[in-house]
């Protein structure tokens, strides 16, 4: 094994996220796909593998991130733990089938797909977009299809679910600070079903670089994870002294840079 002079990029995008993550509460995959994918290609690998090789990355750093998140929402009581229950299933099915799906789809759909939605997550952040309560939390069968909804998105983009899970459960009356804590919980199965789904998929895929398992890319996932672990806390320390609401606009404005320099990248 010869170290790479690229993954000194990794530990600095680790940096970022973690510290992105605990300022502001989002999944790092917003920030992670579209810098793997511009990071892999720079390293030389395949055009037709960078896109999934990025998503599986991302998906598998999400892992540790969640369980440090889902304890820190436990511990102030904040995770509704009957709502996890009857969604886990749902999301475990969604996000290993969504995997599948990303895996026929080539490179620049993915790419696409991934540029739209962060684009609706931006607008909801730049306009600061909150559905009102209108309704209670549906039973098995809506949880169930909410449920295969959020992994299957989730899946496609590497995100943990909030930006669609907060919303749905803030809609059915959950107390923002609960729909909140329970999203991160959510989080952690949708990391672990999405990881495993990225292996399989990627396990005979022709073309990938060494050291790769799957659609996971092993440095990246070392030094982004134990990096971005690391600077979480800071973040989340100066969520309470610096202004949240502009720092949101701020990094909307950054994740559709982010996207529109992926999109050069593939399709250039």
């Amino acid at each position: 094994m010869t170290f790479d002079i690229w993954w000194l990029a990794y530990p600095v995008l680790g940096a970022v996220v973690g510290f992105f993550a605990g300022l502001l509460g989002v999944g790092g995959g917003g920030i992670m796909v579209p810098m793997l994918t511009t990071l892999f290609l720079a390293q030389g690998f395949p055009l037709a593998q960078v896109v999934h090789m990025a998503l599986g990355t991302s998906m598998a750093a999400i892992v540790m991130t969640s369980v440090s998140s889902l304890r820190a929402h436990h511990r102030h009581g904040a995770v509704r733990w009957d709502v996890v229950r009857r969604i886990t299933p749902g999301i475990l099915l969604g996000t290993f089938g969504g995997t599948f799906i990303a895996s026929r789809v080539d490179t620049a759909g993915l790419a696409v797909f991934f540029v739209v939605f962060m684009g609706y997550v931006s607008i909801q952040m730049l306009l600061n977009i909150k559905p009102k309560p209108t309704r209670e939390l549906p039973g098995t069968a809506g949880m169930s299809a909410a449920g295969l909804l959020i992994g299957g998105v989730s899946a496609l983009v590497a995100i943990g679910g909030g930006s669609l899970s907060v919303p749905f459960m803030t809609w059915c009356n959950v107390k923002v600070q609960n729909a909140i804590g329970t999203s991160a919980a959510i989080g952690l199965p949708i990391a672990l079903a999405g990881t495993v789904g990225y292996l399989v998929n990627g396990w005979n895929a022709a073309g990938t670089p060494p050291l790769t398992l799957g659609y996971v890319y092993l440095p990246a996932l070392v030094f982004v994870s134990l990096v971005s672990m690391a600077t979480a806390p800071y973040g989340a320390r100066l969520a309470h002294r610096l202004p949240v609401a502009t720092l949101k606009k701020v990094f909307a404005g950054v994740l559709m840079l982010l996207c529109a320099k992926m999109l050069h990248s593939i399709f250039a």
